[in-house]
């Protein structure tokens, strides 16, 4: 039963799990990630939460708002490069550092073309690869994309919150203190859906685009399909129970990167935890057990493998 596990959701800017930071979903108060490459604040909100932190809250105003009544997660951030990117080099998507062709469940190859054609038809990837992943270009795969102003050097991270974020914690589609004027400049759709459908029309639109340096960007991904609640895939006339399949460390991990360098912005990880195991660590924690604490890492205990069934 899926009631006998819990979902822990971890950001931080490398793949490193112990350098993670424990996310606060449906907090209004984003996480804080700093590297080499970029200051970002990140949101994850996530309806019917059932997971760490303890006492977190189920749902969110986000999912009252009139945009999102039917979306079941959202994965929000502003962020600041600290060096030009090329608008074809930044993707967003999933990967994993081992192999996971030996569990792809039945179905995977009708529910890939059913995400391509509702979600992303920009995604590529390989998934029977030694390192599998799922990329599609920031600019095409983004539902929510809002251009800000150039951020002063001296404290860019205050800087994140201000701007185009509206009631309930939605961020709006366009430009704010000058991003207007640079997506007027290169013809960018003023409509999400167009702009993901412009950036995926050929030519040199990739290529004139730059995620400046210095520059404030927001930027919002959801759908209704993925259910954390239910640990389901969930697509138009497809059902495909997802979570049980992905390795045996039982994580989904979301990464912002340059894919020509191989440079990380960030990443938010959400790992299965089994209850039980929770339970006994945070006995321990407390004096009950061993007078040893021990800490989550980020992905799920070593041997941990959800079947099928315990998802149903």
């Amino acid at each position: 039963m899926a009631d006998k596990y819990l979902l822990r959701v971890t950001a931080g800017s490398s793949y490193d799990p112990t350098s993670h930071h424990e996310v606060a979903v449906n907090s209004e108060t984003p996480t804080k990630v700093q590297s080499t490459l970029c200051d970002a604040d990140i949101s994850v909100r996530i309806q019917n939460y059932r997971g760490l932190p303890r006492g977190s809250p189920s749902t969110s105003p986000y999912f009252s708002h009139p945009s999102h009544t039917y979306d079941q997660y959202s994965i929000s951030f502003s962020f600041v490069p600290h060096r030009n990117i090329s608008g074809k080099s930044l993707v967003f998507g999933n990967d994993f550092d081992h192999p996971i062709r030996d569990r792809i469940p039945p179905g995977f190859s009708a529910a890939f073309q059913i995400v391509k054609w509702a979600i992303d038809p920009g995604l590529d990837g390989d998934v029977y690869a030694d390192k599998p992943y799922l990329y599609g270009i920031a600019l095409s795969s983004i539902n929510i994309l809002s251009v800000g102003p150039k951020i002063d050097d001296k404290d860019p991270v205050d800087d994140l919150t201000s701007g185009s974020r509206q009631d309930e914690g939605v961020i709006t589609e366009g430009g704010f203190e000058g991003g207007q004027k640079l997506r007027e400049d290169l013809d960018i759709p003023e409509d999400a859906a167009a702009r993901k459908k412009w950036f995926l029309g050929g030519g040199d639109r990739l290529e004139k685009w730059q995620w400046e340096e210095g520059r404030l960007y927001k930027a919002d991904f959801f759908n209704p399909y993925l259910d954390f609640n239910e640990f389901a895939l969930k697509l138009p006339g497809f059902s495909l129970k997802v979570l049980g399949y992905l390795g045996g460390e039982d994580y989904l991990r979301y990464v912002l990167k340059d894919k020509d360098s191989g440079e990380i912005l960030f990443v938010v990880v959400f790992t299965l935890l089994s209850k039980e195991q929770v339970e006994k660590e945070e006995a321990k924690a407390k004096g009950l057990g061993s007078p040893k604490a021990t800490q989550h890492s980020g992905q799920a205990e070593k041997g941990f493998e959800p079947t099928e069934d315990d998802l149903d």
